[in-house]
């Protein structure tokens, strides 16, 4: 078992909001409106609407209640005997399966996103307690011998749906993951290495920090440095520059003395000891668990139910991609060498020369062009968010419609909740869209899938206790297909994103995006038209509950759809005038864009192959260093000449929590959603017949 992160009335709560445009509750006078009268109802709401999560104490009740009816689940499954009850093994281990991430990805979302240090500490502890309770179950006898029986069994195995077959297959792989039959003690040690890396997991991702905090200089060495940074960073006639954060980005784009840029770039690609200690012990701990179940690494364990199977066949993609786009990427990096020695300085192109001397090129190709800055006045960000709504409604018969929520149901009042509806389906998936910037909030995208999507059998409800939410789902999001009657809890996505605000309630002019934060928007839109459309009767092969390395392919070929001019037509006007987007504005962008993609790609490369490396034997030996392995990788692969000086860049790599040994996926699927865009979308990229291909 696996667990995934105009000035309208209001109407009746229940119903939807009759806004004729979905950009309406983007724009700053509406939703200065709308906002405070949803603040005026007296009902209050848990999270999403869950009955149990209106307080920190609620995230215990929920995790305890769920918890005893996952253990009557449990005692009905192990005392499966007869072919009916066989039958339905697949269902109630996914109904387990379901009741354990229900907790576990809603806790996991908390405590990753809300501002509120009390509800994420209670999350955290809900999170841990069903965390370590699906890895007892994971290396239960009795659970893994019914499911074995259950397949065993001709007659019943032939009853199944395909959907059952597949869910069989996963569920019976991850026992023998777990390592079902191993001894007890063994066991044991399995679900205490599992429960430590969850632990340390989180630590990694939140604990990046470089080893200086910090380097100060003189202002006169910063000459290039936009003044009035500088100024914001002087105290006392000494600049202290952070070595961590936009600033220092800044400064290795912009410094003209490469003494200096050497110094920033060394002291922001070296990660704290303490950064280091965590991601060593988190990787031979993996190696550990993987030994424990009888794999050669973790990254072969990680990878047998994957596309790619193997560590050999990843590595095999890797070196041939990277050989394939080193020209390329070497010309690109030519170029910028010329650009230095052009201004007198003779020597190599260095690691800390690549951003200062792309930023040249850049500007130079820019400034010979019309300017791209006024792009995102063709992107507000309700426009896009309607254009979105549309490509949707072409391709799929789906669209967005905004819905009133009611107080305590999201973490901040500028979350918006939008429904999906399908024009044949009806109700079929909840949103909620957190876009906006404010302080204390990660500035990262993402997509977390906070409910998957499954149908809910009518003799469920004898786990299930008397509630006027439902018994079904906890009081969260669930509705009738209208053509065969049957019950869908519907998947519910969290969309997050650190777009600036409105500017003022109090002026007519909307949050514009930049092309860069419409792709990002885009990508993270993919993830959930992949959630929202994954309808199964099942949890486990519900949306992006699938392959790692597949999971990436439907946000990676919305970045397709985001720069084809018939999919801007739908949307991209000027948030003035109203006047289209001229396509030649967004070519000349493109273009630019793509002048350092190979150089991109490479640095992509070397940390899909640090990712292999540090999930391969390697961990296994007692002398295990993460940053010696990073320096060997840069020293065979890299095209610039890695420093004298040691770094330790790997600290900052917190994929390697969420993505361990998976994080070649993005190379993977970018060159899949390049074929389906070929062979599906090129032609006509808004027509319903290539929607209905590809969904």
């Amino acid at each position: 078992m696996r667990c995934q992160l105009s000035t309208h009335p209001l109407i009746p709560r229940g119903q939807l909001h009759k806004m004729t445009r979905l950009s309406g509750i983007y724009s700053p006078q509406i939703w200065a409106q709308y906002s405070p009268k949803t603040k005026s109802h007296t009902a209050r709401a848990g999270l999403f609407k869950n009955k149990h999560l209106t307080s920190p104490t609620g995230f215990s009740i929920y995790a305890q209640k769920s918890l005893a009816k996952a253990q009557r689940l449990v005692s009905k499954i192990i005392s499966a005997d007869n072919p009916e009850q066989l039958r339905r093994i697949v269902r109630d281990l996914d109904r387990l399966s379901d009741l354990l991430c229900r907790v576990i990805d809603m806790a996991d979302f908390v405590r990753a996103t809300h501002p509120k240090p009390e509800i994420v500490q209670a999350a955290n502890d809900a999170y841990g307690i069903m965390y370590e309770y699906m890895n007892v179950l994971n290396t239960t006898d009795g659970l893994y011998l019914a499911l074995k029986k259950a397949i065993q069994n001709k007659d019943v195995v032939a009853s199944w749906s395909a959907e059952e077959h597949a869910v069989a297959l996963i569920l019976y792989r991850d026992f023998e993951k777990s390592g079902v039959m191993l001894d007890e003690r063994t066991k044991r040690r399995f679900v205490d290495i599992s429960n430590e890396i969850a632990q340390i997991g989180p630590l990694f991702v939140n604990g990046i920090a470089p080893k200086k905090s910090y380097l100060t200089f003189q202002s006169s060495q910063l000459m290039g440095m936009d003044p009035m940074i500088v100024r914001q960073l002087t105290r006392g006639g000494k600049v202290t520059l952070p070595t961590i954060g936009m600033a220092v980005n800044h400064a290795l784009r912009t410094v003209e003395d490469e003494g200096i840029r050497k110094e920033l770039y060394l002291a922001c690609n070296t990660s704290s000891d303490e950064q280091i200690q965590l991601l060593d012990r988190l990787l031979t701990l993996r190696g550990e668990l993987a030994k424990l179940v009888g794999h050669d690494s973790y990254a072969s364990m990680a990878l047998i139910d994957k596309m790619a199977r193997s560590p050999k066949s990843v590595t095999t993609f890797l070196t041939s991609l990277a050989s394939a786009n080193r020209p390329l990427a070497q010309a690109e990096l030519d170029t910028l060498s010329a650009i230095k020695h052009s201004q007198g300085n003779p020597n190599p192109l260095q690691p800390w020369d690549r951003e200062f001397y792309a930023s040249k090129l850049l500007h130079s190709v820019r400034s010979k062009r019309k300017s791209s800055d006024v792009l995102s006045e063709f992107f507000s960000l309700g426009t896009v968010m309607q254009g979105l709504s549309r490509l949707f409604q072409r391709l799929y018969g789906v669209r967005f419609v905004p819905r009133e929520t009611i107080p305590g149901e999201t973490w901040n009042d500028d979350v918006r909740r939008l429904d999906v509806i399908c024009e044949n389906e009806g109700h079929i998936a909840v949103v909620y869209c957190d876009l906006f910037e404010r302080e204390g909030k990660n500035p990262n995208p993402a997509h977390f899938t906070v409910r998957c999507s499954r149908r809910i059998d009518p003799d469920e409800l004898d786990l299930s206790e008397p509630s006027e939410f439902g018994p079904e789902d906890d009081g969260m999001a669930s509705a009738r297909n209208p053509h065969t009657g049957e019950l869908y809890q519907l998947p519910t996505i969290a969309l997050i994103c650190n777009f600036t605000r409105p500017p003022s309630y109090n002026t007519s002019q909307p949050t514009l995006l930049t092309f860069r934060e419409v792709t990002t928007l885009f990508h993270e839109m993919g993830h959930a038209v992949h959630s929202m459309l994954g309808r199964t009767a099942l949890h486990n092969v519900a949306g992006t509950r699938c392959p790692t390395d597949f999971a990436e392919l439907p946000s990676v070929l919305m970045e397709h759809f985001v720069k084809s001019p018939p999919v801007l037509q739908l949307f991209a006007r000027h948030y003035e005038s109203d006047t289209p987007l001229p396509i030649s504005l967004l070519t000349q962008k493109l273009t630019t864009d793509s002048l350092l993609d190979a150089t991109e790609t490479h640095s992509q490369i070397i940390l899909a192959l640090l990712d292999q490396s540090l999930h391969s034997s390697h961990s296994f030996s007692h002398s295990f260093s993460s940053s010696s392995i990073f320096r060997n990788l840069e020293h065979k692969f890299d095209i610039l000449p890695p420093p004298v000086e040691e770094t330790s860049w790997q600290g900052y790599f917190t994929h390697l929590f969420g993505y361990g040994a998976t994080y070649y996926s993005y190379l993977f699927d970018r060159a899949i959603a390049g074929r389906v865009w070929e062979v599906v979308f090129r032609e006509d990229p808004v027509s319903r017949e290539a929607g209905g291909r590809w969904r």
